[in-house]
């Protein structure tokens, strides 16, 4: 059955086509989110949910939505998203970080001409009939020094056109590396040296712990006498009280705001004030950007229900479609792998390590890890994802490493998983052979070559003789077929293991007659989703 999704926002009828021409369910009702009730009703009956900012995707609406898979948000800010819940739920939530990125950056340069020339104000003067041209006296952009906080994809593009206006670019940004601000032909500075050197500051940084009230007062008093202040990123960046103080000093001579700490903004302390210039969140307000991300994230979406490729996730590693062909027999193969030991493993696990080995450690390892992880989770709630699982996980205190290395034995690659509990440790590895099918090789150091089947059995043993024909006469008396049968052992006289692929589910009659035989020490029924 084709998968259902429903915009609950205004997208463009070219979006809603793209779900429709990729053979996807579409229902377009653009009104639909600003009805929380009416959308808590029908939410369920959808794989996916195509959003602007009108729809809030909360807690409560997400736990009704049982047959969810994915939340895409048609632009880059996701604060009507939760996305805790979201990861809970196994819900991949997208964005589309570029899709407004030139439109973003070029507001806040036009924001920028606005207040260094006065033009809102000078606009309404002229509007009402007066002519006060020695009364708005601006300033030149050319050989002033902008000071960008966060010189990331938005800020990149604001550096580049500032460069083209002749103006010295300093950026304050952690992450951005020397060699990069280089390639920009920006300086890299500390914040405190932005501060006292910049004429014009801009932020672009998204609203964290570590950047609200970046401009606090306390930095605000560190700028530069004479400084214009332009904030197109998020509201609460800046201390807008103690702006507004230090604008009506004078100590600030201006600045220019497209968000705000509250919004919508019926009021704020910069509102009325001379030199200051308010536009209502219109970073992304361009008919081009509003189309391209509303195309954008309908190829997300339609990518992911279709063929798993996962683009600009926010709470999943993302996959792109080439890497989804390639890796697809791979991550099957983590999900089995932990499968496998979360099925046999009752106990709490403290500790996974993942071995990714040769053409596997080249691999999207946070992709292969989600689905190991998720395997595990798996065996003790079946409702667990790649999504949900890692947030489970380390809600549960589970420690997780991983480990890489060049091929090492007769394999091109594989992957291991190992656990502790506070019983017991286990290993399982496995690879990908060229038919695309996985195949576990190594269960306990013990080597293996055993095909991965829907129903599997699996028992542990001492090496000695009438082994296989117990196995054979009990499955065979109870009418188990079996397609393939794999054994291994340690060392002669060691300990020992099978492996057998059978056709149906192991009824637990079989392992009860097997357990009368006192030759196995553990059977397990298996079951993995092939």
């Amino acid at each position: 059955m084709a998968p259902k999704v429903l915009i609950s926002d205004s997208l463009s009828e070219a979006a809603v086509q793209i779900f429709r021409d990729r053979g996807i369910d579409v229902d377009f009702e653009p009104t639909l989110g600003k009805d929380k009730e009416k959308l808590a009703e029908v939410i369920g009956n959808y794989d996916g949910l195509a959003i602007r900012s009108a729809t809030k995707a909360t807690a409560a609406l997400i736990e009704k939505a049982d047959n969810l898979k994915v939340i895409g948000r048609a632009g880059i800010g996701t604060d009507n998203v939760d996305k805790e819940a979201a990861s809970k739920k196994g819900v991949i939530v997208m964005n589309t970080p570029f899709g407004n990125m030139i439109t973003t950056a070029e507001h806040a340069i036009a924001m920028m001409f606005a207040v260094a020339r006065q033009i809102p104000e000078a606009s309404a003067s002229t509007h009402a009939g007066k002519w006060e041209k020695s009364k708005f006296m601006g300033v030149e952009l050319t050989g002033k020094t902008l000071g960008v906080i966060g010189a990331g994809n938005i800020g990149g593009i604001v550096c580049d056109r500032a460069r083209g206006l002749k103006m010295k670019v300093v950026a304050f940004d952690p992450y951005l590396g020397e060699e990069k601000a280089d390639k920009m032909g920006v300086e890299k500075v500390e914040l405190d040296e932005l501060l006292k050197r910049a004429d014009f500051i801009t932020l672009h940084v998204p609203l964290t712990d570590s950047t609200r009230n970046i401009l606090s007062a306390e930095n605000l008093a560190k700028t530069k006498k004479g400084v214009r202040i332009i904030n197109c990123a998020r509201g609460g960046l800046v201390d807008e009280v103690a702006l507004a103080e230090q604008l009506k000093s004078g100590h600030v001579a201006g600045a220019a705001f497209d968000v705000f700490s509250q919004e919508p903004a019926t009021e704020n302390p910069l509102f009325g004030l001379p030199n200051v210039v308010c536009t209502p969140h219109l970073g992304a307000a361009t008919t081009e950007a509003q189309e391209n991300v509303a195309l954008q994230v309908a190829e997300q979406m339609a990518d992911y229900l279709l063929t798993g490729a996962v683009s600009n996730a926010l709470n999943t590693p993302s996959i792109t479609a080439e890497e989804a062909k390639v890796m697809g027999p791979w991550v099957k193969l983590a999900e089995h792998l932990g499968s496998f030991i979360g099925q046999l493993t009752d106990e709490p696990i403290e500790e996974v390590n993942i071995t990714y080995d040769g053409v596997a450690s080249e691999m999207n390892l946070s992709a292969l890890e989600c689905a190991a992880i998720a395997g595990i989770m798996q065996a003790s709630n079946p409702d667990v994802n790649m999504v949900s699982a890692p947030v489970i996980a380390k809600e549960r205190g589970v420690q997780i490493s991983k480990t890489t290395q060049d091929a090492a034995g007769v394999f091109d690659g594989y992957i291991k998983v190992d656990i502790k509990t506070a019983k017991r440790a286990r290993s399982i590895a496995g690879t990908v052979f060229s038919d695309g099918k996985p195949r576990f090789i190594q269960i306990k150091g013990i080597n293996i070559d055993a095909e991965v089947g829907e129903h599997m059995l699996y028992t542990t043993n001492d090496d000695v003789p009438g082994i296989i024909g117990a196995l054979g006469r009990i499955l065979g008396e109870h009418e188990v077929n079996i397609a393939n049968f794999t054994l291994g052992r340690a060392v002669t006289g060691g300990e020992a293991i099978a492996l057998l692929y059978v056709d149906g589910v192991v009824d637990p009659k079989v392992v009860e007659a097997l357990q009368a035989t006192n030759l196995f020490k553990q059977i397990k029924p298996l079951s993995f989703d092939v």
